[in-house]
């Protein structure tokens, strides 16, 4: 099965998930806000994309900035900043067994469908 960890306000999410959708796939759909991953999950999420923690993180976000920007983190840190806030993870992550893609641009997606 493959899982999503989607945001339905995104758009980049919404359009990932309608990927998934019109290639009729058994989707799990995770809403990660209500729903954080633990810090293992991103963990294993970031080895099958093949990321570092800080590549996996919207910087652009204000609590990013308010609470993270300018720090010396580790990568522990940082993941588990993600788990704490988890508005600060990139999305959609698209989870298909080992493999995964980040969903920017959403095409990226049929990489592994």
């Amino acid at each position: 099965m493959i899982k999503i960890y989607h945001n339905p306000r995104c758009r980049k999410s919404r359009e990932g998930l309608a990927i998934l959708r019109d290639a009729n796939l058994d989707v799990e759909i995770i809403k990660y806000l209500d729903t954080p991953p633990s810090e293992k999950e991103i963990k294993d999420i970031l080895s099958k994309l093949g990321l570092k923690p800080i590549e996996l993180v919207r910087t652009k976000e204000a609590i990013w900035k308010e609470k993270f920007k300018g720090k010396d983190l580790s990568d522990a840190a940082i993941i588990k900043a993600m788990h704490t806030y988890p508005k600060l993870i990139e999305r959609p992550i698209v989870i298909s067994d080992d493999k995964a893609a980040l969903g920017r641009p959403p095409e990226a997606i049929k990489d592994i469908i």
